[in-house]
């Protein structure tokens, strides 16, 4: 991933649980990614969501991200220029990337409720996003807007999607082409409850702190179009994408917090030392012929998105890998 400017990476995990072993697996490769290149890393605590967000899963995610043995240059504990580093005290920036939107044509409000978003789900699927949002209220006069609000509907915001298709290079997952209605159509910038969506918010923090290499989940492919669209609108550079296979347990399933047992937290209680779980990850990425304990930046010299396009687009872990670990 390399590029003619300097590399800022980022870390950006959501305090809506503990880290667990598939979390690690994308920020040891984000982090080797960044460090590879000499690149400055920004670590940002992804709170947006206020009824699932935690102080104490912020503060767990801290302590087992630096348990590992990944460091960062810019962050909520350390400071630096870009700051605030939490989402939920950069609330009037997103709010001013709206209204810029808004002021120049590219938002509309939707009355669609729930229910009637949720039908939507049952029609025929376009591209991965599930069934697009076929642009109910694009064009309501504001008559029609009055009538629904005197009902008691609130509006989420919308963004008027344009109509071309972008693409860009990813450094793993190759040269990739999409509609915004491939992706799912109009989405929501802000929910009705006056939440922001992660991705407007996500687009206004790496475009502000000047991110330019994102390291993350392949899930999140659908979403690189949507955000690219967004960083366009908004006048920021769009940054370098490295897509990630999952790491998944052993039935081929994404790992996620029902694995409670694969927390790094559990594994730290478990006795397992965190040289082993990062030399077992670098293991599984094609860095190490052998799962043998290592430090991140052992991994260094090996690295390289090359590895990664070898791997599957599912890495199964084994079962009893606590036990394997420990041992």
């Amino acid at each position: 991933m390399n590029a003619p400017y300097p590399i800022r990476g980022r870390l950006a995990p959501s305090p809506t649980g503990f880290l667990h072993l598939g979390n690690a697996w994308a920020f040891l490769l984000a982090w080797l990614a960044c460090r590879k290149d000499g690149g400055t890393l920004i670590l940002r605590m992804e709170d947006i969501d206020p009824d699932r967000s935690r102080a104490d899963y912020a503060d767990a995610i801290i302590r087992d991200l630096r348990w590992l043995g990944l460091d960062w240059d810019e962050g909520p504990d350390v400071g630096g220029p870009c700051g605030p580093y939490v989402q939920s005290e950069r609330l009037s920036l997103y709010a001013e990337a709206l209204d810029r939107l808004a002021s120049e044509g590219h938002t509309y409000p939707c009355y669609c409720t729930r229910k009637e978003l949720r039908t939507l789900a049952g029609a025929p699927h376009v591209g991965d996003a599930g069934a697009a949002y076929p642009g109910t209220c694009r064009t309501l006069s504001p008559e029609r807007r009055a009538e629904l609000e005197a009902a008691g509907r609130r509006p989420c915001v919308r963004l008027r999607c344009p109509e071309a298709a972008y693409a860009f290079e990813d450094a793993v997952a190759g040269p990739r082409s999409a509609t915004l209605e491939a992706c799912g159509g109009d989405f929501a910038l802000r929910r009705s409850d006056g939440v922001v969506a992660y991705q407007l918010a996500v687009v206004v923090d790496d475009g502000l702190m000047g991110v330019t290499q994102v390291v993350r989940g392949e899930d999140l492919l659908v979403s690189t179009p949507r955000q690219l669209a967004l960083f366009d609108l908004l006048g920021f550079r769009r940054p370098a994408y490295m897509h990630l296979p999952l790491l998944c347990d052993p039935e081929g399933e994404r790992l996620a917090k029902r694995h409670a047992g694969l927390t790094l937290a559990s594994l730290r209680d478990a006795g397992v030392a965190p040289a082993a779980v990062v030399g077992y990850l670098g293991h599984k990425a094609g860095l190490l012929e052998a799962a043998v304990p290592v430090h991140p930046r052992d991994l260094l010299p090996a690295f390289a998105p090359a590895r990664l396009r070898t791997l599957p687009a599912r890495v199964r872990i084994e079962a009893g890998l606590a036990d394997t670990l420990r041992t």
